[in-house]
């Protein structure tokens, strides 16, 4: 170890290139995205496109081309599955630079700003309030608090001191320290913690969790009928060619292929358009989650609030008033990274250069104070008025009243107070013997969408609990003011038992001198009572709620600590982005689950009809191309231009409860007429007539079920239903294009009857239609 890295004045730029060749670099890098290798494995290598690639391989081997043309359609899914995720992918990685923590290094004698990643073995890092410890060290000098919890569970700051560790994956809670970097890449902690919080797409969810649970259910389903359907066709076919052609068509069909894929790409776009509103998504099925949301916690400072502070003024209340405004002066400049409070109130008044400070205690919101030790001058603190004066009754008595005045008004308060020489600071408690000298009004500037973005989610259902550690009238007043319903009557969370604070979260809408483990608290409360909880946070203190909540939105000027934890990151801090992002989470899950009825009917009739056939060992129905056209026309391409519509349908539980409740029924009845079709109305015709029927009867029922899913009708919507159909009939009325799908249309009589099986269906399936769906959800 060189004298350099002994020394508080870091490495120099020789010495950084040289543990940089030897392998002591901090290379690892956390993905904010899965590597392009990983997008390209996961969309195309699935266990429905090795079926269906099977398939293929069938079909080139006993032709026709045409026959193989669900494998094109297939390609062509994949290609834009991994096309959209790369496009999500750079966006995703864009912003994650442009949002990534700086790390403050000693390099050549002087402190420069860098990447984690940029960092060696040696390097001389500070760190201050709010930051993560990027790299595992030992400290060399400072004292500062760190908040442990993500390693440890324990949400009780410890302090370290210069010669104890420090690792990563810790905040810093108050104070500043330098340490000295001793563990880089996949031996320090950071590289677990941060793959954790961090890692893309691989939270679960409950709409992956469904589609999931459907494919399974497929898969099952698949099996038996496939084994049927071959041994059918084998025995009914004396042509073997045509024989495995129907096969491989009954089998296609009842895979559905695009389901995966579409439910990727639109959790994918999600994410695109969130990121085009500054909106950074970590995690995809976070867009989901979004949509899901009931109840949103909201830390007043940073969200109801633009965040500045400004000093008002004083309201002395001591002797010795004419020290107020130095002993301010001196302690926003005693510590070296001031919060907001301590900046703004060094804003008012400047520090003087006769008062110097020895030693200091640094704000931190558990204790909720800071004070600093000016010698013959006295220890000199300020901080919440209850958290210096608590128990001090004469004192309290004097304060109370000018707080509520002040609270009223929507303003803070904080309380400064001196006592003798020689006392001394400790981190346990105020010091004794504490004066009350003054008190410092502060005022935040509403934000000026938070009033209309509090109506939306009222709107919409989402419950919105205002929590803060200032004042309960003071939140309550900035509450009322942007109208969250119950700021009226404000809960004082100090001193409050749990039991009665899990009973109150319940129930009332805004909490005052909130301490950070009561936050966690709430968070739970609500979870166990069955609600799904977001909670945005900008602070430390907000570290552990935004970690355990559904949902965790920080924003972007926050603490790197709020950062690293949340799922969602508003980049440009603007409260307003919150309602687009609850509603690009609904479209997500209203759409996904729209088009798996679509996919799912389609599975349910293709298993009947392959079952049908094989108990009566007849020729199947279609050929491929058949029901390339069927998909295509009445599925695949609809479905995916309504998965990208807009869909403020509000989350209900139980997906695939409501799929199957739609789909089995409605799969029945579509290949029940096509069955009647081909065995009925048209079953003394040629076999190439008997199919062209069948396809026509099942291509009309697949466009009426797409027409109850796209209800309520938009012109848009009417229009993609429309265009359907019309191709569909223009292909059957184009002589080349109807030979080259081996279709031959019946007679009109015969079509006529067709025709009669598709209304008794329609007429069927409307039945079903409003029986179901209230319960499925379908309006």
């Amino acid at each position: 170890m060189t004298a350099a890295a002994e020394t508080s004045l870091g490495l120099t730029s020789d010495e950084v290139a040289e543990r940089r060749r030897a392998g002591l670099g901090n290379e690892v890098q956390i993905p904010t995205s899965r590597p392009l290798s990983v997008i390209i494995r996961t969309n195309v290598f699935t266990r429905f496109n090795a079926i269906l690639g099977a398939l293929m391989v069938v079909i080139i081997i006993v032709g026709p081309f045409q026959d193989g043309l669900f494998a094109i359609v297939l390609v062509l899914n994949t290609l834009i599955g991994i096309a959209q995720e790369l496009r999500a992918k750079r966006t995703l990685d864009q912003l994650a630079v442009v949002s990534a923590p700086r790390v403050r290094v000693w390099r050549d004698g002087a402190v420069d700003e860098v990447a984690a990643g940029e960092l060696v073995v040696d390097d001389v890092v500070d760190v201050g309030r709010g930051d993560q410890v990027p790299l595992d060290g030992v400290v060399l000098e400072g004292v500062a608090e760190l908040d442990e919890s993500l390693l440890t569970g324990e949400s009780d700051p410890v302090t370290r001191s210069p010669g104890e560790d420090v690792y990563s994956g810790s905040f810093v809670s108050s104070g500043t320290a330098r340490f000295r970097v001793t563990k880089v890449g996949t031996d320090s902690f950071a590289q677990h913690l941060a793959g954790e919080a961090r890692r893309f797409a691989t939270t679960r969810s409950e709409l992956t969790d469904g589609v999931d649970r459907i494919l399974r259910m497929v898969q099952w389903a698949l099996i038996p009928t496939s084994v049927l359907l071959i041994v059918s066709q084998l025995r009914s076919h004396s042509d073997l060619a045509d024989a495995i052609r129907g096969c491989v068509a009954g089998v296609a069909a009842m895979i559905p292929e695009g389901l995966v894929l579409l439910t990727s790409v639109v959790f994918a776009i999600g994410a695109v358009r969130l990121a085009r509103r500054r909106v950074l998504v970590r995690e995809l099925p976070a867009v989901e989650g979004l949509a899901r949301v009931d109840v949103i916690c909201l830390d007043k400072t940073g969200t109801l609030t633009r965040g500045g502070i400004e000093a008002l003024g004083a309201e002395y209340l001591g002797a010795d008033h004419e020290a107020v405004g130095d002993a301010l002066g001196a302690l926003a400049a005693a510590e070296e990274r001031p919060n907001p409070t301590l900046a703004a109130i060094g804003a008012r008044w400047p520090a003087p250069a006769d008062w110097v400070s020895g030693d200091t205690m640094p704000f931190s919101s558990a204790r909720r104070w800071s004070g600093a030790d000016f010698g013959e001058r006295g220890t000199w603190v300020l901080g919440a008025p209850d958290a210096l004066i608590d128990g001090d009754h004469e004192a309290s008595a004097a304060v109370a009243p000018l707080v509520s005045q002040a609270a009223a008004h929507g303003e803070r308060v904080v309380l400064l107070a001196t006592t003798d020489a020689g006392v001394g600071l400790d981190r346990s408690g105020p010091p004794a013997g504490l004066r009350p000298i003054a008190l410092v009004r502060l005022a935040e500037q509403l934000r000026g969408d938070a009033a209309t973005t509090i109506a939306y989610f009222g709107h919409e259902g989402v419950a919105v609990k205002v929590i803060s550690g200032d004042h309960p009238h003071t939140v309550g007043a900035i509450a009322a003011a942007v109208g969250v319903p119950g700021a009226e009557a404000p809960v004082d969370a100090a001193g409050l038992a749990d039991d009665e604070l899990r009973r109150l979260v319940l129930e009332r809408s805004v909490f005052g001198r909130v301490a950070p483990q009561q936050k966690r608290a709430m968070v739970g409360a609500l979870q166990a009572a069955g609600h799904t909880v977001a909670m945005t946070g900008d602070g430390v203190n907000d570290v552990l709620a935004l970690k355990d909540a559904d949902v965790g939105v920080a924003m972007g000027s926050g603490s790197a600590a709020t950062r690293t934890v949340a799922q969602l990151v508003l980049l440009d801090d603007q409260f307003a982005a919150l309602p687009p992002v609850l509603a690009e989470g609904r479209r997500v899950v209203a759409n996904v689950e729209r088009v798996a009825n679509l996919f799912l009917t389609k599975t349910v009739y293709a298993t009947l009809i392959a079952l049908v056939v094989a108990l009566a060992a007849s020729p199947y129905p279609f050929l491929p191309r058949h029901l390339t056209l069927v998909s295509d026309f009445s599925i695949g391409i609809p479905a995916f231009f309504l998965a990208l519509l807009p869909n403020a349908r509000r989350f209900r539980p139980g997906f695939v409860d409501r799929v199957l409740i739609f789909a089995v029924p409605c799969g029945l009845v579509a290949g029940t007429a096509t069955l009647v079709t081909y065995y009925g109305v048209a079953g003394s015709l040629p076999l190439i007539q008997r199919r062209t029927a069948a396809t026509a009867v099942l291509v009309a029922l697949g466009l009426w079920v797409l027409a109850l899913l796209c209800r309520p009708f938009t012109p848009f919507k009417a229009g993609l239903v429309a265009a359907m159909g019309t191709c569909f009939a223009a292909m059957l009325g184009i002589g080349p294009v109807r030979r080259y799908f081996a279709l031959s249309v019946p007679s009109a009589a015969r079509m006529g009857w067709a025709v009669l099986v598709v209304l008794v269906a329609g007429a069927a399936l409307e039945v079903i239609y409003r029986v179901v769906r209230d319960r499925a959800g379908l309006r």
